[in-house]
């Protein structure tokens, strides 16, 4: 027999009983019932119920080990009685009666509890988190990682694709987020940087003849932490020769829906083709280029309505041009009470408020303060261009769309979640597509990127020569799941002298150019195919699909908000020694 183990722990059945087997595992549950005692012992692979009887060897050593003590023990398989089965455990037909039991590792005292999964402060999970792992939940999360990840490498196979490494240690791009950056010993001075994405060499193996590139890529990115985004990350990264947007997306709609249908336990998943959603559309509709269609509410420009007259305070803000009026409906939404919760909620929010229109059932007419103003023949022109009727309420929000629109995508999803019209038992993917080239940078007074450097203009040399640089729109587009951004991709800018006026636009020289993307650059001049691609996002996917918040759940090792690991030490000091070789000196900011 083994030296450790003839089954796993979530092997045995009932087909098994009268076998005499030997099991290695962790100690997850003790129960003494008068003299017998009970162990749960737990592996990788499941649980099975031990009984102990007084006279067994060992007996006395097991009382007295702690949970998640490593034992080994020889036993037979006894078919449990009928009272007894657990229905909700593969195992939990049988039982080992236990003939010999020998310690292999005793645990200490635990710093938190592997069975039962109660809260934790982050702090010690973290710190801990080789007893986190241990966690069914935390647990099962990382397998299902595993098996995404193995879906995704079959799917993109299966599409035609080839896996191909690209290089971890790179130069710095002035673009993007901060780099992380490697000090050289051999070139004291200089520096590497670990890449954000590995935008440009899969862009440069297209050039290289490569057709179809996939890669479950490492990136690294020094910005700040959310409970979406983490300094290190995974990404399947993708580029394709010679094809369109509408290419790319054919490529890639089968994997994501294939991997989250395969995964989705139960819960609906669009069928492709996914809707495409352009970016201004996205904006003025759901408040954000991010929209969780599972939440059916969709807001109007009312401005209309309300110009020259009518409601005051509006009438007066649309009387500058830029200005508009938003109506975001709330179906059922129609109650007094209610209304004066969302009012506080957008005060709670640092607005003055959230205008409103609600159903009265005591007057039998549409009711507050816009309303009263409005008059009832005016307002129910209103409502009824919005949909609404008795029971309905409607909420305003007013001013320039460009400063407001994301505090109203905010109240468009407080509403779905306050009228309980968000479903959870869907995953709603869209494309948001026709992203503007330029927006303008208020800080700077110049125009900026507002997306991606690389990507081709609508239009290519003719639109950036002849048209307003704001009104210029690009081939980029992102794959939005429930609310949730999974990635970025475009169709890319392979012609230099395109991509020099981009960056001219952009108030970038050729000569800054030339510098920071030289190698890229030279690279089209020597015959570039129309490449695109993209790059969803690994652990938001593994996020969405086991149904957590916050990707530090499916992540074995993460870092904390403050990007510290707290199991290795890191950030940490390093030797002096270390120092000279890198020719380095630290100069660290005076502390108080």
């Amino acid at each position: 027999m083994h030296a450790y183990r003839s089954h796993t722990c979530g092997a045995l059945r009932l087909s098994d009983a009268g076998s005499n087997v030997r099991l290695s595992g962790w100690v997850h549950r003790k129960r003494d019932h008068g003299g017998l005692l009970f162990v749960d012992l737990r592996d990788h692979y499941g649980l099975t119920q031990l009984v102990f009887h007084p006279e067994t060897p060992g007996f006395d050593i097991v009382e007295r080990v702690r949970a998640e003590s490593v034992i080994r023990i020889d036993g037979e398989v006894v078919a449990r009685e009928a009272g007894t089965v657990n229905p909700n455990l593969p195992t939990g037909e049988i039982e080992v009666r236990v003939g010999s039991v020998e310690v292999l590792s005793e645990a200490a005292e635990l710093p938190l509890p592997v069975f039962g999964e109660p809260e934790y402060p982050e702090e010690i999970r973290l710190k801990h988190r080789y007893l986190d792992l241990r966690r069914e939940t935390l647990h099962r999360n990382i397998v299902l990682r595993s098996r995404v990840i193995d879906s995704i490498r079959k799917r993109m196979v299966e599409q035609g694709f080839l896996e191909y490494q690209t290089p971890i240690l790179t130069a710095s791009s002035p673009e993007g987020a901060r780099d992380f950056l490697v000090p050289s010993r051999l070139h004291h001075g200089k520096f590497y940087a670990l890449p954000q994405a590995p935008q440009q060499f899969k862009q440069l193996l297209m050039v290289s003849g490569f057709d179809r590139y996939f890669q479950i890529a490492p990136c690294f990115r020094d910005e700040d932490l959310r409970a979406d985004r983490s300094l290190e990350f995974y990404q399947l990264d993708v580029e394709m020769s010679f094809v369109t947007q509408e290419d790319v997306f054919a490529a890639i709609e089968p994997v994501m829906h294939g991997v989250f249908e395969e995964f989705a336990n139960g819960k609906a998943v669009d069928p492709y083709p996914f809707v495409r959603i352009p970016y201004r559309e996205a904006i003025s509709k759901y408040g954000t280029d991010k929209p969780d269609l599972r939440n059916p509410i969709e807001m109007q420009d009312v401005s209309e309505h309300f110009r020259g007259g009518g409601f005051g305070l509006f009438a007066r803000i649309l009387e500058t041009a830029s200005n508009a009026v938003w109506a975001i409906p709330g179906p059922k939404g129609g109650s007094r009470a209610f209304c004066d919760r969302m009012n506080s909620w957008a005060q709670g929010e640092g607005q003055p408020g959230l205008g409103y229109i609600f159903w009265s059932d005591d007057q039998g007419a549409w009711g507050g303060p816009i309303a009263k103003n409005l008059g009832q023949e005016q307002t129910s022109a209103l409502m009824s261009q919005l949909g609404l009727g008795q029971g309905d309420a409607a909420f305003f929000v007013a001013g320039d769309p460009k400063s407001f629109h994301k505090f109203a995508g905010n109240a468009r999803t407080r509403l779905g979640q306050e009228l309980g019209l968000i479903s959870d038992d869907a995953f709603r993917f869209c494309w948001i597509v026709d992203f503007p080239m330029f927006e303008w940078n208020e800080d700077e007074k110049r125009v900026d990127f507002s997306h991606n450097p690389f990507s081709m203009p609508q239009g290519e040399l003719e639109a950036l020569e002849t048209k307003d640089p704001l009104d210029v729109l690009a081939y980029q587009y992102d794959i939005v799941c429930n609310g949730y951004e999974l990635c970025s991709g475009a169709i890319r800018n392979h012609k230099p002298e395109i991509m020099l006026k981009a960056f001219e636009i952009a108030g970038y020289g050729a000569e800054v150019v030339e510098e920071q993307f030289g190698g890229m650059l030279n690279a089209f001049r020597y015959g570039a195919p129309p490449h695109g691609g993209l790059a969803p996002g690994i652990d938001r996917i593994v996020m969405l699909l086991a149904g957590e918040t916050a990707i530090r759940e499916v992540i074995a090792f993460p870092l904390n908000q403050q990007g510290q690991d707290l199991l290795m030490n890191a950030p940490a000091e390093v030797q002096e020694r270390q120092l000279k070789e890198l020719a380095i000196r630290l100069a660290l900011p005076l502390k108080g």
